[in-house]
């Protein structure tokens, strides 16, 4: 897996975009107005974000987030009183992301397109490196995880969102409901429209059996049908993943499982599809 396919996977199809219209087909390049509904969609269906953020100590702490999707986030951590940074692989997510900041008034420290293997920022320059719902999406984690390292500060803190293998969404939704309803799908040779007929599309390309091992088929049930890389991480498998680091504590939130209707059911200490772990440098 090349960093240029997720690159351009990412910069054709920013975060979240389709979601709510897309900016120039529902919104016509009316930012102000993308980026309220945008806001809007995303913490009232994923509020549990914001809770998570409240556990957390932004005020005066330099603070570098790595993939900037629409920017949301950015701004809360701004306005928790980080003083921020923003480094994302895309070109277009950086643009967006600077167009809010002028939009809304928030101070950018710096902003940068690049890739968190090559970390573009001096060595010790962050007291927090943060990461929501990026890191599952990069292969190369082990050099990942070292950049990072390298430029946080001895006490700082890597605060991350992952997938979660230990899950409704994972267990049940993906492995079962999803595969078994392509299956039928392929089978019968039915069309239902959108992302369904993409699977479909994608299996006749590489063989059904071929196309449902979970090795391959994880990647297209986390962000689409046409998403390069995408992966899920126990808690052990974060350790051995990010080996220059310990885990300080960890947190599992928001029941997902799509196409099953379990928003707000309880259970996702246990069941989440996020994986929140805040962890701490080794000491070399």
């Amino acid at each position: 897996m090349r960093e240029e396919e997720i690159r351009d996977f990412w910069q054709a199809r920013p975060c979240g975009d389709a979601q709510v219209g897309g900016l120039w087909e529902a919104f016509r390049g009316d930012y102000i107005k993308f980026f309220e509904q945008y806001d809007s969609f995303r913490y009232s269906r994923e509020g549990h974000i914001l809770r998570a953020l409240d556990r957390f100590d932004f005020r005066g702490k330099e603070v570098l987030e790595i993939g900037l999707g629409q920017g949301a986030d950015s701004e809360q951590l701004i306005r928790r009183g980080a003083v921020w940074s923003g480094l994302d692989l895309a070109p277009e997510a950086v643009d967006r992301v600077r167009i809010r900041a002028q939009l809304h008034n928030l101070p950018l420290k710096a902003l940068k397109v690049g890739t968190v293997l090559d970390i573009p920022f001096s060595d010790g320059s962050f007291d927090i490196v943060f990461s929501h719902g990026v890191l599952h999406h990069v292969p190369e984690i082990r050099r990942a995880q070292r950049e990072m390292r390298r430029v946080l500060r001895p006490h700082g803190s890597l605060i991350i969102m992952l997938y979660a293998k230990n899950s409704l969404n994972y267990h049940l939704a993906i492995r079962a409901i999803r595969r078994a309803g392509l299956v039928a799908t392929y089978t019968f040779n039915v069309r239902l429209g959108g992302i369904y007929d993409k699977h479909l599309e994608n299996a006749k390309k590489v063989g059904l059996l071929n196309y449902l091992r979970m090795k391959n088929f994880i990647h297209r049930s986390t962000d689409g049908p046409e998403n390069p890389y995408s992966k899920v991480y126990t808690l052990n498998e974060v350790r051995r993943d990010f080996p220059d680091f310990k885990v300080a504590e960890s947190i599992k939130l928001w029941m997902h499982a799509p196409p099953l209707p379990v928003h707000g059911l309880p259970g996702e200490k246990w069941l989440g599809w996020h994986l929140w772990v805040r962890m701490l440098p080794r000491v070399n």
